[in-house]
């Protein structure tokens, strides 16, 4: 399993938190009153239950300091930012919505994956504390918990919209455009947007600054920004995760999610378990034999508890699908819908508590993990995450493990690894080439690898709070968003802003993980980077001591491969070998199957010195090869790093 497994913990976690500081008590005050809080103490009334109407303002503007572009929970979040910061604002939605909070609302993901300060956690047993904070903890305040009933946080959302007076809501547009004018030192700039409304009328709308808080950065990619697609940048073009479409089951009494509850608790399993609104296991699930083989797979359930008997579950994985084409999501919802009838009545047969559940419906908005990478003024990489780095321009932390969803039904997954705290740069909400926009959420300037922990909404909702703000300092200062990131005087301010506003953005100093201790850490580094290694959640994986073996090197070798572009076929060097995942590696093994990759016609005797007169081998690392007869994993990330290096130089 990827994304529920680590959950036991997270969950736990939260339950001691809300126990700590008393939040549980507070939202059930709220609910049984009605009332829902911002930090500046105004209040708007709820019905518990009753999804509240969403109405545009009825005359929008033509003109306003920022317009953000995306109703999902990072859009409400900028808007609400700016908005605070005596911005006029414009939130419009693009996607035909009736109501606000996009992938929670809509695509029905209800069970938060938190984000925890685990390198303060980890000195303080059983203490919790979220990262960030900020807008993000103001909003989960308003809702049930770990997971959350869908209509309560669309209300929550709402009212945090409804109470600026700043903020203009524009809904069910069928279009919005970039308006675009020349910018600085030839840049293009953002200057507006023309949007198409519901009765198919045009409206320019002029604006200072634009944010793009759209799943898929279609605003910025409309613009011209530069994007890689899915896992381009590792080489594998065409292979982007999984896509889930969430789906309900009604008939869940008390009495069923009681049962469901001690299943969980007295199943053994350390990954596994469910409180009053969360459960996580069930990972029989993951063997259910699918009809449509070629295109669905079933992962363990993590589900989410509504308040009206349902329960919405987060399991069923389609493949093949480009979230950025309409034909291909219709696909996914007709090829979802068809195998969910078959899913139920294999949850039946294993499971006695399921036997009186009924499908109830599914999402109405698919939950796509990805699709563009926005290429901005800095790309957050696998290492910034593995070595849990801080950045002076930090405006969110991350501590979600890197979790990367199946591509394919033959690919089971992978945790890259479980960082403790990272930063994330504001240089990498702003985009390459163009002017007047910054890019929030999960297309931000992230690579494909640090995306499986950065994607997570909690993280977007703080980088679209800073990005809020930023409008706002950006416009008194009269700099450009990519001057202020190039500015440490005018980043200072920003984060002075935000820790004012409710985040919380201290500098850190990580301490280095034990992996980073171990001497062939360079040669780890290079092969993590690539998606190579594995770490695990509990980053074990990334031991360096145990023994290779030929196959292994082909394995690595043949990512390289792919990454690199090589010309040459890895593999070949097992010719004649027999079980050579049970062999042990030798130096000369290892060596001829880097010059097979690489496509040099040597002998295997002649590898070494072949490697080493074109520069793809430094005599150190051979030096410091203990025995070369019986290579281990850190000898041949050491020689992958020397190869990697020669190529990068060229």
């Amino acid at each position: 399993m990827a994304r529920h497994v680590d959950r036991r913990t997270a969950r736990k976690n939260v339950v001691v938190l809300l126990t700590l500081i008393g939040v549980a008590v507070i939202i059930a005050a709220a609910t049984a009153v009605g009332l829902l809080w911002d930090f500046n103490g105004k209040s708007a009334t709820v019905t518990p239950g009753q999804l509240q109407p969403v109405q545009s303002t009825a005359n929008v503007k033509n003109a306003y300091d920022v317009v953000v572009v995306g109703t999902d929970p990072e859009g409400v979040a900028a808007a609400v930012s700016a908005a605070r910061n005596g911005l006029s604002t414009l939130l419009v939605d693009g996607r035909d919505r009736d109501i606000l909070g996009g992938l929670m609302t809509l695509g029905w993901l209800n069970s938060l994956d938190h984000n925890y300060d685990r390198e303060k956690n980890s000195l303080i047993p059983g203490k919790a504390d979220i990262l960030n904070e900020g807008l993000f903890s103001e909003w989960y305040k308003q809702v049930e918990g770990d997971s959350f009933d869908v209509v309560t946080a669309a209300n929550a959302f709402y009212a945090m919209v409804k109470n600026e007076k700043n903020i203009d809501l524009l809904m069910k547009t069928k279009s919005i455009e970039p308006k675009m004018a020349a910018g600085t030192g030839g840049a293009q700039k953002v200057v507006g947007v023309t949007v198409t409304k519901a009765d198919g009328s045009k409206q320019e709308i002029a604006a200072k600054s634009v944010i793009d808080a759209t799943q898929d950065a279609d605003i910025a990619a409309a613009a011209g920004v530069p994007f890689t697609i899915g896992r381009a940048d590792l080489g594998d073009e065409k292979s982007r995760m999984a896509v889930t479409l969430v789906f309900r089951l009604k008939n869940v009494t008390p009495d069923v999610w009681k049962q469901v509850q001690k299943r969980l608790k007295d199943d053994g399993d350390p990954n596994t378990d469910a409180n009053e609104r969360s459960a996580w296991g069930y990972g029989e699930m993951q063997k259910y034999p699918p009809n449509n083989k070629e295109r669905v797979k079933m992962r363990g359930l993590n589900i989410g508890r509504q308040n009206d008997d349902t329960i919405l579950i987060n399991a069923l994985q389609i493949f093949g699908i480009d979230g950025l084409d309409p034909k291909s999501r219709a696909e996914a919802f007709e090829i979802g819908k068809t195998e969910l009838p078959y899913v139920l009545d294999h949850m039946k047969k294993l499971y006695p508590e399921f036997a009186g559940l009924e499908l109830d419906g599914t999402a109405p908005e698919l939950y796509v993990r990805e699709t563009r990478h926005m290429i901005g003024e800095y790309r957050l990489s696998m290492i910034d995450v593995l070595e849990n780095r801080d950045q002076w321009d930090r405006i969110a932390f991350g501590s979600y493990p890197v979790d990367i969803q199946r591509t394919s039904p033959t690919d089971n997954g992978a945790v890259m690894s479980h960082p403790l705290k990272y930063a994330i740069p504001f240089r990498s909400i702003v985009p390459q080439k163009v002017d007047g926009l910054l890019v929030v959420g999960r297309s931000a300037s992230f690579d494909t690898l640090p995306h499986g922990s950065a994607r997570v909404i909690p993280v977007g909702m703080a980088t679209a709070e800073a990005a809020g703000a930023a409008v706002k300092l950006a416009q008194d200062k009269g700099v450009t968003f990519r001057q202020l990131s190039a500015s440490k005087e005018q980043i200072a301010q920003l984060q002075d802003m935000l820790n004012k506003q409710g985040m919380v953005l201290k500098p850190y100093e990580p301490k280095p993980e034990p992996y980073m201790e171990q001497k062939a850490y360079p040669g780890l580094k290079t092969v993590v980077g690539m998606g190579l290694v594995i770490g695990g959640y509990d980053n074990k994986g990334f031991d360096t001591a145990p023994d290779s073996n030929p196959q292994r090197m082909v394995n690595l070798m043949q990512g390289v491969k792919r990454v690199k572009k090589l010309p040459g076929d890895p593999a070949s060097a097992l010719a004649g070998l027999q079980d050579p995942a049970k062999q042990p590696l030798t130096l000369v093994q290892a060596a001829w199957t880097i010059a097979k990759a690489a496509g040099l016609d040597v002998q295997a005797g002649q590898a070494v010195q072949e490697l080493q007169a074109k520069g793809m081998l430094k005599q150190g690392t051979v030096d410091d090869i203990a025995d070369k007869q019986k290579l281990n994993n850190g000898d041949t990330y050491m020689m992958i790093r020397d190869l990697v290096d020669s190529l990068d130089k060229k």
